[in-house]
């Protein structure tokens, strides 16, 4: 499913026009985006958790050259699973339509 796919269903099931359901997807995305761009958690009960991790500096090595370079720390989004998603996923859980 491409976004595409996910605003004409979300059109569909919302009753909603393509545009209306286009405008209400791309706010959610970016409040995703922003809240978690600034440190803070975002929790949907039952699909899951956005959050901001830590990666560590590290030694890295060139495939092409062998030389070892220094990769600096970074940070980098991640999402957790809620429990009813991931039951959805395993198909022990009926899904809603």
């Amino acid at each position: 499913m491409n976004k595409g796919d996910l605003v004409a269903e979300v059109s569909q099931v919302a009753d909603v026009s393509k545009r209306i359901a286009t405008d209400a997807i791309d706010a959610i995305f970016s409040a995703i985006e922003r809240a978690v761009a600034n440190g803070e958690k975002v929790s949907l009960t039952g699909f899951g958790t956005f959050e901001k991790r830590l990666r560590a500096p590290r030694t890295a090595r060139n495939p092409q050259t062998g030389q070892k370079i220094k990769v600096p720390a970074t940070s980098v989004p991640a999402f957790r699973p809620g429990r009813d998603f991931k039951d959805a996923v395993a198909g022990t859980k009926r899904r809603k339509r």
